[in-house]
């Protein structure tokens, strides 16, 4: 029995990783993983360098995690910023840590992949590991409930709550069918919303991965990178990503393309599975008025509908999703801090912090649009 490390995915077989899955979630998919490192979005200078973990017997995989040493907490959605500064500040080190996690992509899956007996023994290996390799924390962020019954049995695992906003299709005939669930003010604001969009002269179009050439690819990139631009950052993923995704999961990819007299305007980009469209990415060259949410939400709701897809994750936070239909979801992640000091403030900030969260999930159903029982109209 033995703890492996791999520091590329290509040193695993895409077979053999792709058979610990337990479902068919397109982000822990060798073909994802291995095309963040192949196209230069990880590695050397990015701060993310790939340290997978496989826990094998007899020369079996029997297990594995995702992995990556960081020596900063960018690209993450779980914020650990206020962590790391106190330590700055009582002069001990919060980096190098290691990161159980999907680079760049908030989304709730399998961290720890095959079986839950093997999953139970990599995790009991992890302090040894840390130790070994100089790491002084583990995070597992977005993790399903898989993680929970094993870390849940383990000391010195501390989880952290978030609050995402997921929007459910419950077997909607078309997008009026799901309008006339909403109360009156709410279902006309999403109306008027729509109908500014058209008004201006947009028109949609989606394309799977293998319809869209490269100059599709150029635009989709000029649009996701213009995001981070506006803002004066540096996008994570590089533009042979796009290219070499749609080579390794073409099946997976959805972009939705806005074109105003047939020129393209913004796009959204999408991955999907049997039952979930998440989106990821969008962009814009130029700004419109609601523009965004067309292209964003409704779209993909739309979408959702027309395909019979039951959810769609929209991506992390945005509390104005609430009022147009998202509702709040619990996430969850988990936490190793090897210096002791650090591990209790912490376990007494989640506290405080896991009663904020819950308390505020269930305000935020307050906000949604939908009538309530006995309302009409």
């Amino acid at each position: 029995m033995s703890l492996t490390l791999l520091t590329q995915l290509a040193d695993i077989p895409a077979s053999q990783w792709d058979a610990l899955l337990p479902d068919g979630g397109p982000f822990t998919r060798h073909a994802f993983l291995s095309t963040l490192e192949e196209s230069g979005c990880l590695g050397q200078g990015t701060g993310w360098q790939p340290e997978h973990l496989l826990w094998c017997e007899q020369d079996e995989v029997l297990a594995a995690m995702p992995g990556y040493r960081k020596s900063h907490s960018r690209g993450e959605y779980v914020f650990d910023f206020a962590w790391a500064e106190a330590c700055q500040r009582a002069g001990v080190p919060y980096y190098p840590k290691w990161l159980a996690a999907v680079p760049f992509s908030p989304v709730t899956g399998a961290r720890l992949l095959g079986s839950a007996e093997a999953g139970r023994k990599l995790v009991a290996a992890l302090p040894g590991f840390l130790q070994q390799r100089g790491l002084l924390s583990a995070h597992i962020n977005f993790s399903d409930r898989h993680a929970h019954t094993l870390l849940s049995e383990e000391a010195h695992w501390l989880a952290r709550l978030g609050c995402q906003y997921h929007w459910h299709n419950p077997g909607y005939r078309d997008f009026q069918d799901f309008l006339d669930t909403l109360m009156s003010r709410k279902r006309k604001q999403i109306r008027k919303e729509r109908e500014l969009v058209a008004s201006q002269g947009f028109a949609f179009e989606w394309l799977t991965g293998g319809q869209l050439s490269e100059a599709h690819w150029d635009f989709v990139y000029a649009c996701y990178a213009n995001t981070y631009a506006v803002r004066g950052q540096r996008p994570y993923l590089t533009r042979s990503f796009f290219s070499l995704l749609a080579e390794k999961m073409p099946e997976a990819i959805r972009v939705v393309l806005a074109t105003q007299n047939g020129l393209a305007a913004a796009m959204a980009f999408s991955l999907v599975d049997g039952t979930t469209i998440y989106g990821r990415y969008w962009g814009c060259l130029e700004e419109f008025n609601r523009l965004h949410f067309e292209t964003c939400f409704y779209q993909g709701m739309d979408y959702a509908i027309a395909n019979g897809l039951t959810r769609f994750d929209a991506g992390a936070q945005g509390e104005h999703k609430l009022v147009r239909g998202f509702e709040p979801v619990i996430t969850e992640s988990w936490h190793y801090l090897r210096h002791e000091g650090l591990h209790e403030a912490v376990a007494g900030f989640l506290q405080q912090e896991r009663e904020g969260v819950l308390a505020w999930a269930e305000e935020a159903r307050d906000s949604l649009p939908y009538r309530r029982d006995g309302e009409t109209g």
